[in-house]
């Protein structure tokens, strides 16, 4: 329940970036203190302002990139 004193997100904005979401496994296996607990995949903003350390795509992209997904896929990212 919010709010959680250590941090959280709202997943509900008024900027519809969450609008489709996906949460990618970081840090969760094993957990690594200090190191964040959560990477999201999200829809960009209209002009792509930066995120907070999340991936964000154009709407039409991030769904394109969900229906080529099969159980057990992975995403690598790279930068």
């Amino acid at each position: 329940s919010l709010p959680f004193s250590a941090s959280h997100e709202k997943l509900w904005r008024d900027d519809h970036v969450y609008d489709v979401i996906v949460e990618l496994g970081y840090n969760d296996d094993p957990v690594k203190p200090g190191l964040g607990s959560a990477i999201f995949m999200h829809l960009a903003r209209p002009n792509f302002e930066p995120t907070e350390g999340c991936i964000a795509l154009e709407q039409n992209d991030l769904l394109t990139l969900l229906e080529l997904m099969v159980p057990g896929a992975e995403i690598e990212i790279s930068f």
